[in-house]
């Protein structure tokens, strides 16, 4: 029943900004971290960012730092990821993960790219 559906994604030229949403239901939300993965083809997936289940520890891939902003609103079950000043290489495929009971469930990801 852990469902998590990402939305937000499309296409930005570069310098511009998106904002990542990430639904999550079945599941005590504040309970549990949320993390951003993306993958690009031919690309190993990465971790972009994750959030404690409170909000108050963040992590941040080290391509992304500085121009990425994890959050989450508790109370809506929302974890976002601000996106600025977005590069070509950002372009993937952006998924949102969890594991609870020790279960690994992911979204069914949202496509970004960045071009001109």
């Amino acid at each position: 029943q852990v469902q998590l559906v990402e939305s937000g994604g499309g296409l930005v030229q570069p310098g511009g900004s998106l904002r990542l949403s990430c639904e999550a239901s079945g599941f005590t939300f504040s309970n549990y971290a949320i993390r951003w993965y993306r993958q690009a083809p031919g690309k190993e997936r990465e971790l972009v960012a994750a959030i404690s289940g409170g909000g108050g520890t963040t992590t941040y891939g080290d391509s992304v730092k500085g121009r990425f902003t994890i959050s989450r609103d508790n109370a809506k079950s929302t974890v976002y990821l601000q996106m600025n000043s977005l590069k070509p290489e950002d372009t993937a495929v952006y998924y949102c993960n969890t594991v609870v009971r020790m279960g690994n469930y992911w979204g069914q990801g949202t496509q970004v790219t960045v071009s001109s």
